[in-house]
């Protein structure tokens, strides 16, 4: 058959026919597995991939992938139509070697650098695609098989296998809730340091002013190169003050590696690498024999959002979305998990670090949880060694708001399931009080309570049947509600927390400690009587 245009497919002659392709019988015979296995010099690791299928689970807690709902899709094509301007396919459509589009970085120089601090000259600047080529780039530049490479512990576990193939010696520094400890007498072995202070990679902590200052007086005094990735800045762009290490005073010569238009990754991938110009030169290099620079278009039309303010607007929305969704995690975590877990509520960002029970299995966990729909992330892969068995991270950049409740009411009832089998464990040590005992134990009581967050929570159970609420360590988060004693069951309803459900309580009593059990026994939450 061929075809004619604009009128149809019709019976070809015979000297139209192309020319016979060889038959293909079947499938080619599998190569010997073993035998290139053997010859590998970097070892695959998909299982660490991410999932290609995670949006079609009702509650992926994962972090890194947007759902498609913050995806800027008006933004975008605004942009991509200035793009497409005449003049800017002209500049765009030859090829410029090695070059970046000039409006691109003049763009970051003047509207998104300056909100991290960072003044940079054209030369200082190199779009690469991604962040973690900005990594592997640096690697290839600095890092030698005699070098000493200082890591967070926990850290990225493509940039520990990066170097680890580039022969480098590691010295890893524990990560706290104050971001990478300080060890002056440690690192001043190290040659250069990976860090990610304005929101630690893995676990989104920051660190405070004094301890970055104290690592740039480390790192001038010894010689130590600090490369920065500034992971997750976009999530407090449009409404944080924090600056990058590279814009703190005497953080000059930090070399700043980030990702850009994080919203748009799935299409569109961009990182930014500043360094001094002889690094830059070398980081060029190395990006011309592996992958070259970025395609032009995309960068020309990154270029258009950030000229014409959009990109400005879509994080708006996407910050105040991961605000909502954060909020919407830690509400949800507080109402079925409260005496369970517990974890440092991140100022900014869309994952949370989780401490579970000491026992928790956490493979076990994460394979009950994904049963029930609900894609948890383990941590071990972020660990060299001696990763915890009772920590897991979950994330809200993939998840809408509305589902995030019923996502962690699954996710406690795997956590159940895994630990005990799915069996209610009881608590006979606990008697509960019956209905007068109850009555005169919670009139007038004061309670003091803890969120799963570790804020502080005050109850007054009042005389006439009325209760205030006031948590935070300013009181700042208040409620009131109804309580009531019906048979043998403490009762409560609040106007907003805890969803403003009625929940149905056993209490039983000692000493100073009021607990709260479900109806089969279960240890729900506690509290200390004020006296």
């Amino acid at each position: 058959m061929v075809s004619r245009l604009r009128s149809g497919l019709y019976v070809g002659r015979a000297g139209d026919a192309e020319p016979t392709a060889p038959r293909i019988s079947g499938p080619a015979p599998r190569s010997d597995a073993k035998k290139w296995e053997a010859r590998l010099a970097l070892r695959g690791h998909p299982e660490e991939a991410l999932m290609p299928d995670w949006e079609r689970y009702p509650f992926p807690f994962i972090d890194g992938p947007f759902d498609q709902s913050l995806f800027p899709i008006a933004e975008w094509r605004e942009a991509s139509r200035g793009a497409m301007a005449l003049s800017e396919v002209a500049a765009w459509s030859r090829d410029a070697g090695d070059s970046d589009d000039p409006e691109l970085i003049e763009e970051l120089r003047k509207k998104v650098l300056p909100r991290r601090g960072i003044s940079a000259r054209a030369e200082d600047i190199l779009i690469t695609t991604g962040a973690q080529q900005g990594l592997h780039l640096i690697c290839e530049a600095l890092v030698g098989r005699r070098s000493v490479v200082g890591l967070e512990s926990p850290c990225s576990p493509d940039l520990r296998r990066l170097l680890r193939a580039k022969g480098a010696k590691l010295e890893f520094f524990d990560v706290d809730e104050h971001g990478l400890s300080i060890d002056e007498t440690r690192l001043a072995k190290c040659d250069i340091l990976f860090v990610s202070p304005s929101r630690q990679r893995p676990t989104g902590v920051a660190m405070p002013t004094g301890r970055r200052a104290r690592l740039l007086d480390i790192a001038e005094k010894h010689g130590l190169v600090i490369v920065e990735d500034d992971y997750q800045w976009e999530a407090g762009f449009a409404f944080s003050d924090t600056l990058a290490l590279r814009g703190e005073p005497g953080g000059g010569e930090v070399i700043y590696v980030a990702s850009l238009a994080q919203p748009l990754a799935a299409a569109v991938r961009l990182g930014v690498l500043i360094a001094p110009a002889p690094v830059i030169r070398a980081a060029r290099t190395a990006r011309r024999i592996t992958a070259r620079s970025p395609a032009l278009t995309l960068q020309s039309t990154f270029a258009q959002m950030l000229s014409l303010g959009l990109y400005t607007k879509a994080l708006r929305r996407v910050e105040t979305a991961f605000a909502r969704r954060m909020t919407a995690l830690q509400d949800a975590l507080n109402h079925y998990l409260p005496r369970t877990v517990s974890f440092i509520a991140p100022r900014l960002g869309a994952a949370a670090w989780i401490t579970g029970p000491d026992d928790l299995d956490v493979a076990r966990f994460v394979k009950q949880a994904e049963a029930y729909g609900a894609l948890l992330e383990p941590v071990s892969r972020y660990y060299p060694e001696n990763a915890p068995a009772n920590v897991f991270r979950l994330g809200v950049s993939g998840i809408e708001e509305a589902s995030i409740r019923d996502g962690v009411a699954r996710v406690a009832q795997a956590l159940r399931d895994s630990m005990g089998g799915g069996a209610v464990s009881a608590q006979p040590h606990l008697t509960p009080l019956g209905h007068s005992a109850l009555v005169a134990a919670c009139t007038g009581a004061t309670l003091l309570c803890k969120t799963v967050y570790e804020e502080p929570c005050t109850i007054h159970l009042n005389v006439d049947g009325t209760m205030t609420g006031s948590a935070g360590f300013a009181s700042e988060d208040r409620d009131t509600g109804q309580w009531w004693v019906e048979e043998d069951f403490w009762c409560r309803q609040w106007t907003s927390w805890a969803y403003g459900e009625v929940g149905r309580f056993r209490v039983a009593i000692t000493g100073d400690r009021m607990h709260w059990l479900n109806a089969e026994g279960r240890l729900i939450d506690w509290g200390i009587i004020a006296r």
